[in-house]
């Protein structure tokens, strides 16, 4: 007994898992919700470091002009940086309920491009302009030290700033990275599905 089955029409009813809209619509907006929470933190903690290095700067009244310069260029590092920063408050404020898929994906892409920018350019300047002002200011106190203990004190700032540099600067880079992207694969790929 020969039964006629047509398996070209039974592939295509056949249903594929495709990204649920609603899904997501919530993880753009945990996305959102985590870094507008990330700014402000870093905004907090960098505000506050400054204000604790200028109160360091008042208290300790260091001699040395290169204390003074090495303290300068730390605070002018991080205001330089979180000027940059805050500049990802604009893109992830534009991430609205109200956007259609082809404005939420531009909006994504302004923002990877921006991301990149802070991540490369100015984490670059970010950290010369800390690890100078950190070796200017602490010249004058390792100065009166000996030379095995200055060596020593620069030595675990170099490698304090090396961890952060090489190890935790690229695992937080390629996180974000990863999160961004994976909401930007959704939406081309939702963009596609209407599209077709």
């Amino acid at each position: 007994m020969a039964t006629n089955i047509d398996f070209k029409n039974l592939w295509k009813q056949q249903t594929t898992e495709k990204p649920s809209i609603e899904e997501l619509l919530g993880r753009l907006k945990k996305f959102k919700n985590e870094n507008i929470r990330k700014l402000a933190v870093t905004n907090i903690l960098l505000i506050v470091t400054s204000v604790g290095i200028g109160l360091i700067w008042y208290h300790y009244q260091p001699q040395l002009m290169t204390s003074k310069i090495g303290i300068i260029l730390i605070i002018l590092a991080m205001v330089i940086f979180l000027s940059a920063y805050n500049q990802l408050f604009t893109n992830f404020y534009k991430l609205n309920n109200t956007q259609t898929n082809t404005e939420y994906l531009n909006s994504l892409y302004s923002l990877k491009s921006k991301q990149k920018f802070i991540q490369t350019t100015m984490m670059n300047i970010y950290f010369m302009m800390l690890f100078i002002g950190i070796c200017l200011y602490m010249y004058e106190y390792t100065s009166r030290m000996t030379v095995f203990y200055g060596i020593t004190v620069y030595a675990v700032t170099f490698l304090w700033i090396a961890f952060n540099w090489f190890y935790l600067r690229p695992k937080t880079i390629k996180k974000q990275q990863a999160k961004l992207n994976g909401l930007i694969d959704k939406f081309e790929e939702i963009n596609n599905q209407l599209k077709q």
